[in-house]
């Protein structure tokens, strides 16, 4: 009997249950009136009275161990299952979906990446702005006509506050703060007074780019904006530059790229011209340098300037602005895997 004993003692110790209803069968085959353990009671009374001590302290612990593991089994499955259940009251009532990046946010992460390489860093600035930063350091003069090129948002009826109409007031801040070398990246929402249309908006974002150090080139420019321009359209794209003016940039230019709908050849998105115009840059003009505190005959810089949503337009052919800020989840749903 002792053998009996021991072998249920091994096999009560190693039992399990993955529900209530195996752990029901475990007790019943164990513990119940016409269970194992219960049996071996019975046959208690057969031993001779000189076992009769050990054999009962024996079956004790087997009928001790046994109930321990049934409880034990019992308490793990119930906690298991108040987990499964367990109600997270924080959680909205409908199933939550994976959202996704905008696509603006897409484009002008790649832009930083691809001017990352070449060594800029990001700067940022306030959106709401004074004169002095947006307009005059860079050689905007009070009555100038180029002023009239930036329809301007002003805050209060004093005409020094405003909100930015180009990211190029952040170059400002960079210039009076850092000494040279400064080669800075500068993304950011800028705001113009201008009737909203699939082409236009009274907001937008924008990414400016300044590189000021001693025998800076026009050369540097144009092989940085190069390598932009095929890592971003592909390594086939061609640029060339046009003369224009801006009044902080001389010389200055603007920028086309090969159109990379019909490779150049022409087509209605091209205007058949085979070009897409896609940033204004130049040299920084010496007054610039000197209003922000840079020696102009020391150093020399150039800066760029695009409109990220001019460059989304061309990347995934959105026809509409308005759809940039609208919020159209089918509309966003689109760009789950651009990135």
């Amino acid at each position: 009997m002792k053998e009996r004993i021991k072998e249920l003692l091994e096999e009560v110790k190693g039992l399990q249950a993955l529900n209530k209803e195996d752990l029901e069968s475990l007790r019943i085959k164990y513990l119940s009136k016409k269970g194992e353990i219960t049996s071996l009671f019975n046959d208690f009374r057969s031993v001779s009275n000189e076992q009769k001590r050990e054999v009962g302290q024996l079956l004790n612990d087997l009928k001790n161990t046994a109930q321990n593991k049934i409880d034990e089994l019992k308490s793990s499955i119930e906690n298991k299952i108040d987990e499964e259940n367990k109600l997270d009251l924080t959680r909205t009532p409908d199933p939550i979906e994976l959202g996704t990046r905008h696509p603006l946010s897409i484009v002008k992460t790649e832009i930083a990446d691809i001017f990352g390489r070449l060594g800029f860093v990001i700067a940022e600035g306030p959106e709401v702005e004074d004169d002095w930063h947006v307009f005059s350091a860079l050689n905007f003069p009070p009555e100038h006509p180029a002023r009239d090129m930036q329809d301007t948002f002003f805050i209060t009826r004093d005409p020094d506050v405003l909100l930015r109409t180009h990211t190029s007031s952040v170059q400002t801040r960079v210039m009076t703060s850092q000494e040279p070398p400064i080669r800075v990246l500068c993304p950011g929402r800028v705001y113009r007074n201008e009737a909203i249309s699939y082409r236009a908006h009274c907001f937008f974002h924008q990414v400016e780019g300044l590189y000021i150090d001693k025998n800076v080139s026009f050369a540097d420019l144009k092989q940085a904006l190069l390598y932009f321009a095929k890592e971003m359209f592909g390594e086939g794209t061609k640029i060339r530059l046009r003369p224009s003016y801006f009044p902080f940039t001389e010389p200055s230019a603007e920028m086309d790229i090969s159109c990379n709908l019909c490779g150049g050849k022409g087509c209605p998105f091209c205007k058949g011209t085979g070009w897409v115009e896609i940033l204004g840059c130049g040299m920084v003009d010496p007054n610039v340098l000197d209003s922000c505190g840079i020696d102009s005959k020391v150093y020399t810089g150039y800066a760029f300037g695009m409109g990220i949503e001019r460059i989304t337009n061309l990347k995934y052919q959105v026809k509409d602005l308005r759809m940039f800020s609208e919020n159209d989840v089918r509309f966003l749903n689109q760009f789950k895997s651009a990135y």
